[in-house]
C-alpha cells in the first residue's frame, strides 16, 4: 500500500488526555519517523509535532482518534 509523509501538529490543553494520546501514538509507532514535544508553561499547554510515513487512511484515522480526546487539537500537513 502506498504511503504518504505527513507532519501532525498536536496541541494539548488538557493534561488528563496525555496518557490516552501516548497510547494512540504507541499503537502507530511503526509509522512514526520522529516526534518532538514542547511544554509551553506560560500558556499551560503542550505542543507536539509528529513526522509520520503511513497510508493516508491510517494517518487520518490516527488524527481522528487524537482529535476526539478532550482538550486536544490536531492538524495534518501532507507531502505531495
Amino acid at each position: 500500500m502506498e504511503t504518504r509523509v505527513a507532519v501532525m501538529s498536536i496541541i494539548v490543553e488538557n493534561t488528563a488526555s496525555i496518557e490516552s494520546l501516548n497510547s494512540i501514538l504507541h499503537e502507530h509507532r511503526q509509522h512514526i519517523i520522529g516526534r518532538m514535544g514542547l511544554p509551553y508553561h506560560q500558556k499551560n499547554i503542550n505542543i507536539i509535532s509528529i513526522a509520520i510515513d503511513a497510508p493516508q487512511d491510517e494517518i487520518s484515522a490516527m488524527s481522528g482518534k487524537i482529535g476526539n480526546l478532550d482538550g486536544v487539537s490536531v492538524t495534518i500537513a501532507f507531502s505531495k
